[in-house]
């Protein structure tokens, strides 16, 4: 990973498809604010296509992404910046079903990267869980009563199922 030349054997193919997309590209008159009021805090799983799932297009939300949709420190300070910078007034706090991060231990994840790659990632938290619905109660009333976010924002939460397209909000 020490040569600074891009890997265009790696990248060729995103390269190409990106030279086809300019082709056709029409966003070029968007704004970097959320046209629609709306942060969405979900997981990375390449299942969830977070703007369709809410019946959104490309410049009306903001999208967080992290392994199992967690409110980390980095998702606060871009919630920050979004509240009082880019229009978001209401913030979404989206996991899903069937996610690695809520049927593993953080002790099994390390043991399984160690065990097949040799790396010691105990230095890090993953943030898994056992209890999603409880680690959104969590997320939700992190972001709620986070002192720095801008006033009057509305927080709520959702599952979204991957195997149906239905997001369930969490009432609790």
């Amino acid at each position: 990973m020490s040569d600074s030349s891009f890997a265009h054997e790696s990248f060729d193919d995103l390269i190409a498809a990106n030279t086809q997309y300019q082709k056709t590209f029409k966003y070029s008159g968007l704004s970097g604010s959320a046209a629609k009021g709306l942060a969405i805090v979900t997981c990375m799983d390449s299942r969830i296509n977070p703007l369709s799932v809410v019946g959104m297009n490309s410049g009306d939300a903001k999208i967080l992404r992290n392994a199992g949709a967690r409110v980390t420190e980095d998702v606060l300070r871009t919630l920050v910046l979004a509240t009082y910078l880019l229009n978001v007034n209401r913030i979404l706090v989206m996991p899903h079903t069937d996610c690695a991060m809520a049927r593993g231990d953080e002790a099994a994840i390390h043991k399984l990267i160690d065990d097949k790659y040799g790396v010691n990632t105990s230095s890090l938290e993953f943030k898994t869980t056992s209890d999603q619905l409880g680690a959104l109660a969590s997320d939700i009333n992190r972001v709620r009563s986070y002192p720095l976010l801008r006033d009057g924002v509305v927080v709520a939460g959702a599952i979204y199922d991957v195997k149906t397209g239905k997001i369930t909000p969490y009432e609790g």
